[in-house]
């Protein structure tokens, strides 16, 4: 239910589809001889419209995201790599036969490197169908077509095909890794992406070393430089806007630890800070 909710309910909080709405109501009010109300609600929706679309708004959500875990420093050795699903265009690949990649490939490119330079790790793949309407190819069947064309052994590959969304990743992903104690698992996904993802693995059980990739913005200064493709620009907000609605509702769901997780360094730092200003009683 949740899952069919969560893609209902983004459909209609979408940024552009609000503007939408509200240019909509604005020009229904206004016909209904309310033109104040109308009017008003009409300048907001294309203020909203502009501001998305021409201001560096966008580029500064994702890359609140994007900052939140720094690439990390490897081990010499790891047990298995975990990748999340989101980089394979799977109605593409249903209706035109082959693997599609989308704007999230680096995804899979990322994992084929991390898995050609750690010979002897596994590698593990969750994504099963997340269309709701219709019945896409498995995503982990276009995975393991495209892991094997990149030279990837058939027994190194771990493939998990009932994860729908990033929490089920995590519990679908830890049941099939069984991981032990003192193995090493890294875990790819977009970096705008991986906030959600360490949340719902640390509630899962699973450590992992987050490993970031996919990233949308530059660093520095240019952050503050929207691109001049309007679209552009309104796709960072929507697509940062879906990952804080996602933070707030698996929290809320309890399915990540925190509402913004951070680094476990951050956390510690943080824990040892209210310890050491709490007064005493």
């Amino acid at each position: 239910m949740f899952f069919v909710v969560s893609k209902l309910a983004w459909f209609l909080l979408q940024p552009l589809v609000i503007t939408a709405l509200l240019l909509a109501l604005g020009i229904f009010l206004g016909a209904l001889g309310l033109r104040r109300l109308g009017a008003g609600l009409s300048l907001l929706a294309l203020a909203i419209l502009l501001v998305v679309s021409a201001s560096p708004v966008g580029l500064l959500m994702t890359a609140a995201l994007e900052n939140r875990f720094p690439p990390p420093e490897l081990p010499a050795r790891i047990t298995g790599i975990v990748v999340l699903g989101g980089a394979l265009d799977t109605r593409v690949a249903r209706t035109r036969g082959g693997v599609e990649l989308n704007e999230a490939a680096d995804r899979m490119t990322a994992a084929t490197a991390l898995a050609l330079r750690y010979p002897d790790a596994k590698l593990l793949f969750s994504g099963g169908v997340a269309a709701v309407l219709e019945e896409d190819v498995p995503e982990v069947e276009s995975a393991e077509e495209f892991f094997l064309s990149q030279g990837i052994a058939r027994d190194r590959l771990m493939l998990e095909g009932q994860a729908r969304n990033t929490y089920e990743n995590a519990v679908y992903a830890r049941e099939l890794a069984a991981p032990k104690p003192g193995e090493v698992w890294v875990m790819i996904t977009s970096a705008q992406h991986m906030p959600r993802s360490v949340g719902c693995f640390r509630k899962a059980g699973f450590d992992v070393i987050p490993y970031p990739v996919d990233y949308r913005t530059p660093a520095g200064s240019l952050v503050w430089r929207p691109s001049t493709s309007s679209t552009r620009n309104l796709d960072k907000v929507n697509d940062s806007f879906r990952e804080y609605l996602g933070l707030v509702a698996y929290w809320l769901r309890g399915r990540t630890d925190a509402l913004f997780p951070a680094p476990a360094s951050s956390i510690s730092s943080g824990a040892a800070a209210d310890s050491d200003a709490a007064p005493s009683l």
